[in-house]
């Protein structure tokens, strides 16, 4: 009697958001970046807002449309961070591009439309590996047998059986494997090696054994379209669609350890049970209705000479980012991506240039605009405390997995603190990576003798850092270029 496991597969629960109040939402924030409260109230109400749209009629809705965000403050104060916890806080699909690496329509560079094909690609990813991981124990259980039929090939082989209903998704099909013998292989005694098989492999005894199988990979060739004209990325991608149909995947033969295998095979039984249509119609909606892209530099593209110079990586990228931002329809290779409900968040120093010196129609494409303040000693203290992942934390992780034990008092503290002002304000001031510099530099050579003082406790005390960084800090030229 053939044994039978059954596998059952289901939607996977969608994200929510309604609990995330705009208090709540700067709580989160508070635990990663350091103080900018206007910025992250900003940023909050924008998520929020999101969440009150979907509650309103359909015709309502389509009016409501995102209130674009223009922060403006010195490098290293918190801008792209904000932005990054923010889509992390909703795994919301983020983009973080540079304005001046676009140039204008009809010149050499990228054109506009690529940040929302990169967007969308980006999201296309996020679906997928969320449906993969979902199906990820039923992606096992059919691994380990395919990974037997490859250790035992003359054990009695899988089939699957008992596919989906018809109109049903990949999802929320019934799935069962039967094992036992089929026409022309091995008789039922051979089931007895395959279970020691079995057994073994789940104890792990197996991982570094070796064993050959055939392993998928892209067949069509590399295209790449070279013109003196801007705006030929939709071009490449179809040329590419099409080879990708003309050249279907082939297969070579790889000597690989068992573990190897079992993510290789697991990963092709995961990909198995999703539905890429499916996916790329959620990536779509994610995109539309979630997606945030963070527009940075965009102070280097404000022209001050009214559009009289020739550089067209000004003017003329803001003309082009004008419909992006307010509304348009992108040509992407998975469909067509509408632009309307997207959140844009600029952000640039304004050292040299003012927002003012942006072209009226781009400003009043950004009505939200919040000034973060340039950080302080006291912020650096707390940047180095308080953050999940801060600084501190970091090295002493570190240098933990080499079984040294680092131990920082408050007046290590206050003294890198300290610092890392002085230097930000006797040079460039880069804000808090200004404190990575510094931390680099007092612990240099812990770091290099890590191995050799492992099992040691190394305390970092005032005198520790003042030792390493008072040479530097006395002369300034030097500083200047070390620190």
């Amino acid at each position: 009697m053939p044994t039978r496991v059954t596998i059952e597969t289901g939607p996977k629960a969608a994200i929510k958001i309604e609990e995330l109040t705009p208090r709540r939402i700067v709580e989160e924030l508070d635990k990663h970046i350091v103080g900018q409260g206007d910025a992250k109230k900003a940023v909050a109400v924008a998520l929020r807002n999101r969440w009150r749209r979907q509650q309103l009629p359909e015709e309502e809705r389509q009016d409501v449309t995102p209130k674009n965000i223009l922060m403006i403050g010195p490098t290293g104060v918190g801008k792209t961070e904000i932005a990054r916890r923010l889509a992390r806080l909703v795994s919301a699909p983020f983009l973080k591009v540079e304005a001046t690496k676009y140039t204008e329509v009809g010149y050499v560079g990228k054109d506009v439309e690529t940040i929302i094909r990169d967007l969308t690609e980006i999201s296309v990813g996020m679906v997928k590996k969320e449906r993969m991981e979902h199906a990820r124990d039923k992606a096992v259980v059919a691994a380990e047998e395919r990974l037997l039929d490859l250790l035992s090939p003359s054990a009695p082989k899988t089939r699957r059986v008992g596919f989906r209903k018809p109109g049903e998704s990949p999802e929320s099909g019934t799935f069962a494997f039967e094992m036992g013998p089929q026409p022309g292989e091995a008789p039922p005694e051979d089931a007895a090696a395959r279970d020691v098989l079995r057994s073994q492999l789940r104890d792990g005894k197996l991982e570094d054994k070796m064993l050959e199988m055939d392993v998928k990979q892209s067949g069509s060739p590399s295209v790449e379209i070279f013109s003196p004209q801007g705006g030929m990325e939709g071009v490449e991608i179809q040329v590419q669609e099409m080879f990708k149909n003309v050249f279907p995947q082939k297969t070579r033969k790889r000597k690989v350890t068992v573990g190897e295998a079992r993510r290789i095979l697991e990963q092709e039984e995961a990909a198995k049970l999703i539905d890429m249509e499916d996916v790329t119609r959620d990536a779509l909606a994610r995109v539309q209705e979630m997606g945030i892209v963070f527009l940075d530099e965009l102070d280097k593209v404000a022209g001050r000479d009214r559009g009289m110079g020739p550089d067209v990586s000004r003017e003329g990228v803001q003309r082009d980012i004008l419909p992006i931002i307010e509304g348009t329809s992108v040509n992407t290779k998975y469909g067509v991506v509408k632009t309307d409900h997207i959140l844009f968040i600029a952000a640039g120093a304004f050292h040299v240039s003012k927002p003012s010196d942006l072209i009226p129609e781009l400003q009043g494409r950004f009505p939200i605009r919040v000034e973060l303040q340039p950080l302080t000693k006291e912020d650096f203290k707390r940047i180095l405390r308080e953050p999940k992942s801060s600084l501190i934390k970091q090295y002493t992780a570190l240098m933990g997995t080499e079984d040294v034990t680092l131990v920082f008092d408050e007046g290590a503290i206050e003294r890198l603190a300290d610092m890392a002002q002085q230097v930000n304000d006797h040079t460039e001031n880069i804000g808090a990576r200004r404190l990575q510099t510094v931390m680099e530099k007092v612990l240099e050579e812990v770091s290099f003798h890590g191995p050799e003082i492992s099992g040691q406790r190394i305390e970092i005390t005032d005198a520790f850092v003042s030792q390493r960084l008072a040479t530097l800090i006395e002369n300034r030229e030097l500083s200047r270029y070390i620190l």
